[in-house]
């Protein structure tokens, strides 16, 4: 259901943003140069390259508690869990979110879809009279049709469906994130919601919450940016994250600008607006960084500063991330990143190495992968929301601790990526010793 419910979104979004089917193909071509330029031990594990030509997140944004609870019921029957929270308002977009993911290597292997999905802090908009029409608004609509509610509510009596009623399932579910071009609201409203913030507005003013882009992943994201005007496609100005790097870390992010789409307001004869909505992302991932990785990433980006000067940042961005070891067995012995650890086919352990990881490794019995990360960035996405919204849309929200807020709308608490990497890697790491128990060797994030 996972793999139809991606490629429908897939499908759909094409057709109502023609720049992203574009997008897709400069993504091809590229990440078929960067796999024929990689061979021998560097080459991408056979299960990784049969992912990447399927592999997408999106993004949606909705308005209520009710709203976000139902889709992580929903999203549960595609077997995509909530991991990680970021607040973004520290950035100055009045959101938090999560990401619904798999969460099993297996299930990643056979479709990573993810859903950065935004619920809208209503109490982040100032005017309290606005904010009650916003509520009010929100409260007042249906983003589901009757149909997916009902089917949700069979699923989870039956525990599974037969495959009509997934099919079904899957064809509702995608029609929430339509794009819709006839507002609910006036044009008076809708003007005061976009000066209180544009992302506001999108939020509030429709019926559903379209998806506004989809991500398609990149081997090489340099050249993509390289390649998108020489297409007539409009790319910002800087890619988020790291610098390029012999080792890619984390996500690096890059996208189109926001389409200026025609909109219809709820009075009949109001003149039709223009909405900035939607756009075209593309990412490059890399190895998941450990905690104390993260820390080190984290302060590095911090001394580069603000990206006020693109070329000047680009390379602020370059010095400062010197200090980070660029060759995996640097970042592995560091405990900087997370390694999946196997046996090699036929390979014996001496008696002297038996139980000892290092020693398993250096006698060529144990290969170590870097873990590919699954997640976001809290600076990453906010970039690309920033970028997208104009300048004019930073506003300096107070930050506040609101997942206790977040995950009560959601129903569950979200998961913790980094114990998600820990638990993958310690798994690869028993079954690499066997009986033999846990590693004698350092810390291995």
């Amino acid at each position: 259901m996972r793999e139809a419910f991606a490629q429908a979104m897939s499908a759909m979004y094409r057709e109502e943003v023609p720049q992203y089917g574009a997008l897709l193909d400069i993504v091809a071509q590229v990440n078929e140069q960067a796999l024929r330029a990689a061979e021998g031990p560097s080459a991408m594990p056979r299960a990784e390259r049969e992912r990447l030509g399927v592999e997408r997140h999106g993004a949606i944004r909705v308005g209520s508690a009710r709203e976000l609870g139902l889709l992580r019921r929903m999203f549960a029957i595609l077997g995509m869990r909530p991991v990680g929270y970021y607040d973004l308002s520290v950035a100055g977009v009045p959101v938090h979110s999560t990401a619904f993911r798999p969460i099993r290597p297996e299930a990643l292997a056979r479709n990573p879809f993810r859903l950065f999905t935004s619920l809208l802090r209503l109490e982040l908009i100032q005017d309290p009279v606005l904010r009650e029409l916003a509520a009010r608004r929100l409260e007042a609509r249906e983003i589901f049709s009757p149909e997916a509610l009902r089917l949700t509510e069979e699923f989870e009596a039956r525990g599974g469906f037969d495959a009509a009623r997934a099919e079904a399932f899957v064809r509702e579910l995608v029609q929430t994130f339509r794009w819709h071009a006839r507002a609910t609201v006036s044009a008076d409203l809708y003007r005061r919601l976009h000066e209180a913030h544009r992302l506001v507005a999108d939020v509030v003013c429709f019926p559903g919450p379209h998806i506004n882009h989809l991500t398609p992943r990149t081997l090489d994201i340099d050249a993509v940016q390289e390649q998108m005007p020489r297409r007539g496609i409009a790319a910002k100005e800087i890619i988020e994250g790291p610098p390029r790097r012999k080792v890619p870390i984390l996500l690096r992010q890059t996208s189109f600008k926001a389409l200026a789409e025609a909109v219809r307001f709820e009075e009949d004869g109001a003149p039709r607006g223009a909405h900035t909505a939607r756009f075209g992302e593309v990412e490059q991932r890399g190895i998941a960084l450990t905690p104390k990785g993260r820390a080190l990433y984290d302060h590095l980006l911090g001394q580069a500063g603000a990206p006020s000067d693109p070329r000047a940042y680009e390379a602020r961005l370059r010095q400062v991330f010197q200090a980070f070891p660029d060759d995996l067995e640097t970042i592995r012995r560091q405990g900087l990143g997370y390694f999946e650890y196997s046996r090699l086919p036929g390979a014996q352990p001496t008696d002297a190495a038996a139980g000892d990881l290092e020693a398993l490794l250096a006698a060529g019995v144990v290969q170590a992968r870097p873990m590919v990360y699954e997640d976001f960035l809290p600076v990453s996405a906010a970039g690309i929301f920033q970028s997208n919204l104009g300048d004019a849309a930073r506003q300096a929200y107070a930050a506040a601790d609101a997942r206790a807020a977040f995950e009560r709308a959601l129903g569950c608490e979200v998961l913790d990526e980094f114990a998600l990497y820990e638990s993958q890697q310690a798994a690869s790491i028993r079954q690499c010793l066997g009986a033999h128990g846990e590693p004698r060797a350092q810390d291995h994030g």
